[in-house]
């Protein structure tokens, strides 16, 4: 009954599953039917995680933007990098949005989309962006004010190279620092972007004086580019060498390197002259947040009062293109007049090297070595390249991720260990050193005998330095005695000259009879020491009676002779 029962109910379960299936099979059809929604697209951008170290940029897909209303999309083939990018990876920048953030604040691409209320521009153009931040991904929304049409003959690398650059030079030169013609000027790190840049600019205006700072191999790129006088920086006192060549100074100072540099800077105007700060980059060495840097920094940055301006005629300004917002009527018209120059041929930006958005990293240390000239680009249509044999790559690769902290407490441990066994080894190893070894082995193993041979080496070297003592002590003695008979010898010449001059004869033949008759004067007797040492042995005294000079032994013969003469004077 029981295996019928259960057939009876196979069957049934069986026969619903049947009626059932008809009704699943239409819903499925109908889901397969109705059409997916689209992937909403993404674009890769450079991302920064936090602030830190080259590790904390990363390459990862984001939500491509949709242009909103006054705003164009653009499609990026080249983005510039500033140094201030690197302030900000650091955590030194104020106007950056805490992390994580996409930097980037210029570009060049081509228009792939216009927002609405947007006219002027066309798809398909190429054009230059210029953002507080935001560039460094494949596809950027940027408002229509802050696009502009690149000329036909500029390249996408150029075009991402100039806004930031070229705009900070032009209003520190021409806005604040009034440059006119037979002016002379300081450019800091004069083969970087804005070196570059202010050096070009600087040279649209007649009879202009250019000093640039740079390394030694880079002089020869700075002069080319219109630096009249290059100063290596890390081998001369930029100072000294600019009062040497221009003994009242400079016209205008352009510092981006702040504390000690800027108060030299101010030390080297000439009356009527301005020092314009753009800049900190004092405070960046390596690749992380240098603390002390920062502060030796800050505490040599100069303090002037508006009194002492008064008395020297000298002004300072300071300078930053992403603190001018709401400005850009102003920028506009510096950056079409810069384009002009670009198209007359008057400036030309250089591209010192192009990076993948993979090489990010790299890109960055090559700024921050002080290894470029002109521009450092991004690319994100540029395929990573492996580097070559020699070059320098990121202390912190990309994605690199941080052991977890019982990982790296294990690993201490595990190395606290490997430590003390070696430490162990050397300990047993100078313990069983071969001179013991030998001594064990003819001993055959005995204690009593090591013992005594360590008995018999510390007396050895007692008995050693016994008699080094004794031979310095003998040396010293000798040396007096030297001394004294030098002394014996002239006190007794002495005598002499004085005997004969009283009782000289005055015939002449008496005196040359009285010359052959007097005996020979030998050298005085030397003193005979005696040096009481208990603890001197037969042999030590010995050696001290070889130590005497041959030279020195008839000195008692010549004391004799001296005293025969004196009684016959007499």
């Amino acid at each position: 009954m029981a295996e019928g029962g259960d057939a009876a109910t196979v069957a049934h379960e069986a026969g619903n599953a049947v009626q059932e299936t008809p009704k699943a099979e239409p819903e499925k059809a109908a889901a397969a039917a109705e059409p997916a929604e689209p992937a909403e697209p993404t674009v890769r951008t450079i991302v920064l995680t936090g602030h830190g170290g080259y590790d904390k940029l990363s390459v990862q897909q984001k939500p491509q933007p949709k242009a909103g209303k006054g705003e164009v999309l653009v499609r990026v083939k080249a983005a510039g990098l500033n140094f201030s990018e690197l302030m900000v990876r650091q955590g030194l920048h104020d106007r950056m949005a805490k992390p994580p953030v996409v930097l980037g604040m210029e570009a060049a691409g081509v228009v792939e989309e216009l927002g609405e209320d947007v006219s002027g521009l066309e798809v398909g153009q190429n054009v230059i962006c210029l953002a507080q931040t935001g560039m460094w991904r494949e596809v950027v929304a940027v408002p229509a004010t802050n696009v502009f049409l690149m000329p036909e003959e500029m390249s996408y690398e150029e075009g991402a190279a100039i806004p930031l650059s070229y705009l900070t030079a032009y209003f520190m030169l021409f806005d604040f620092g009034n440059l006119r013609p037979g002016k002379s000027l300081l450019v800091h790190i004069a083969a970087g972007g804005v070196g570059w840049a202010a050096t070009q600019l600087a040279k649209t205006v007649d009879n202009v004086t250019v000093f640039g700072t740079a390394s030694a191999s880079k002089h020869d790129a700075i002069k080319e580019n219109g630096v009249d006088h290059p100063i290596d920086y890390r081998t001369r006192d930029y100072s000294e060498e600019i009062k040497n060549i221009s003994p009242k100074g400079v016209d205008v100072v352009l510092d981006p390197l702040g504390g000690a540099d800027t108060s030299k800077g101010l030390q080297l105007l000439r009356p009527m002259g301005k020092i314009i700060t753009y800049g900190s980059a004092n405070m960046v060495k390596g690749e992380n947040r240098n603390l002390m840097k920062m502060a030796k920094t800050l505490w040599q940055s100069t303090s002037v009062s508006p009194v002492s301006l008064v008395k020297t005629n000298k002004a300072i300004a300071g300078f930053q293109l992403a603190h001018l917002t709401g400005e850009i009527d102003l920028v506009r018209s510096a950056f079409q007049d810069i384009l002009n120059m670009y198209k007359d041929g008057k400036i030309k930006p250089r591209i010192d090297s192009v990076w993948a958005f993979e090489q990010v990293a790299e890109a960055m240390q090559q700024m921050n070595e002080r290894r470029n000239i002109g521009k450092v680009i991004l690319s994100p249509e540029k395929e990573p390249t492996k580097p070559a044999e020699g070059d320098a790559v990121p202390t912190s690769p990309i994605k690199k991720k941080k052991p977890s902290l019982f990982r790296r407490l294990s690993k201490r441990a595990s190395r606290s260990k490997d430590e003390g066994e070696k430490k162990d080894e050397v300990k047993n190893a100078k313990k069983e050193s071969p001179i013991k070894k030998l001594r064990a082995r003819l001993s055959g193993g005995d204690p009593t005998i090591e013992d005594s041979a360590k008995t018999v080496d510390g007396k050895v070297g007692e008995a050693e330095k016994a008699a080094e003592d004794s031979a310095k002590k003998i040396e010293d003695n000798v040396g007096e005695a030297k001394e004294k008979v030098e002394d014996a010898k002239k006190q007794a010449e002495e005598k002499v000259e004085e005997a004969v001059k009283e009782e000289a004869p005055t015939e002449p033949a008496a005196q040359e009879e009285k010359k052959e008759e007097a005996p020979a004067v030998e050298e005085p007797e030397k003193t005979q020491v005696t040096i009481e040492n208990p603890a001197e042995t037969d042999d030590a005294k010995a050696a001290a009676a070889d130590i005497v000079p041959a030279d020195d032994k008839p000195v008692e013969n010549e004391e004799k002779g001296a005293g025969d003469a004196s009684q016959e004077a007499e």
